[in-house]
């Protein structure tokens, strides 16, 4: 297969190595950055200095860093598109690979933060909406790729498992055919938007769960969190037309329990220096990347309050980034809510 990787973030390098030292097929993939600068770099060095260090790019990797008015030249003639950006930049990215004519799938987890609507899109609405501007992807196809997995761990080969979710068949087939590998293991899901609430809502919970933890509140206190954390993902999930049994699969818990326990997790690591007593400015800056917990809560309340879904874990998160309340209240407001059913 021809594979172009659109986005040299640690993400998207991590998947182009993969794909490049796949066994099981002889694969051709281009890794596209935005920065001349960063593509001129691991041109020289063959390695993603700034965002995987010390994990060597393959000799096989093609570098590209076309202009975005020229990334149709560079879909052209590819078997299948990987958009490896953040969320704020899917839709423009979209726009500029309109002309694609292989499947695109997409990376990014999250809302789109607001702009004319009073609440965030996820990445198949944006598509949606875009629609009659995609004329020629109408016929290929989309997906998204998602699932409990740390850049740097599928980078160096360890064993992970991921979900490629589409309503068709063929584009489900081609992530499959393009990732699957010995160490990375992809199954297939048509749940859609299920595997995208999944991989949107789990940053935010990852944040809670991080606090929990750096007021050491102990384990009880972290079970609890994550399991009500699930139970929130799964009604907002519900609510936008998701399967329930999504959210007991990869792109649900596990994802949810790898970005909420796992120290590597930026989300979590967020956490835990807010219970330091930290600013948030000094808790992302200190990070060096991308939390898109902190970016994504606020869009996640907006998207359930607009449905009626009651998300309290989540609420609690936006007023702790927003500097309404302390780390410690954050947890006594959840704590002292009134009784309800578990199934709930």
């Amino acid at each position: 297969m021809k594979i172009a990787v659109l986005g040299a973030g640690a993400w998207g390098t991590a998947l182009a190595i993969s794909a490049c030292q796949n066994p099981l097929a002889r694969h051709t993939v281009t890794l596209w950055a935005r920065s001349v600068e960063q593509a001129a770099a691991m041109q020289a060095q063959r390695c993603n200095q700034r965002y995987l260090p010390d994990i060597p790019l393959p000799a096989e990797l093609l570098l590209r860093a076309d202009a975005p008015a020229d990334l149709g030249d560079l879909v052209a003639g590819q078997d299948l598109v990987i958009i490896g950006t953040p969320m704020s930049g899917l839709r423009q990215m979209l726009r500029d690979t309109a002309a694609c004519s292989a499947p695109v799938a997409w990376l990014c987890k999250g809302f789109e933060p607001p702009s004319s609507m009073p609440y965030g899109l996820l990445a198949h609405e944006i598509r949606a909406q875009l629609a009659t501007e995609l004329i020629a992807n109408e016929v290929a196809g989309y997906g998204v790729l998602s699932g409990p997995s740390f850049a740097q761990e599928v980078a160096r080969g360890q064993p992970t498992a991921l979900v490629a979710a589409s309503a068709r068949a063929e584009v489900r087939d081609a992530l499959v055919a393009a990732f699957h590998s010995p160490s990375l293991r992809v199954y297939a899901s048509d749940d859609v938007a299920g595997v995208e609430v999944g991989g949107a809502v789990k940053n935010v919970l990852a944040i809670a769960t991080g606090l929990c933890d750096g007021l050491h509140l102990g384990l009880n206190a972290r079970a609890a969190l994550v399991t009500r954390g699930l139970a929130e993902m799964t009604r907002l999930g519900l609510a936008l037309g998701a399967r329930a049994e999504t959210f007991m699969g990869l792109s649900g818990l596990g994802d949810l329990v790898l970005t909420a326990t796992g120290d590597l997790s930026r989300n979590r690591q967020v956490g835990l220096l807010l219970a330091q007593g930290q600013s948030l400015q000094q808790a992302v800056s200190s990070l060096g990347h991308v939390a898109e917990g902190v970016y994504s809560a606020r869009t996640v309340a907006q998207r359930a309050h607009s449905l009626g879904v009651d998300m309290p874990i989540t609420h609690s998160v936006v007023a702790l980034l927003d500097g309404r309340i302390r780390p410690a209240d954050a947890v006594a407001s959840l704590m002292g809510r009134g009784p309800v059913p578990e199934l709930t």
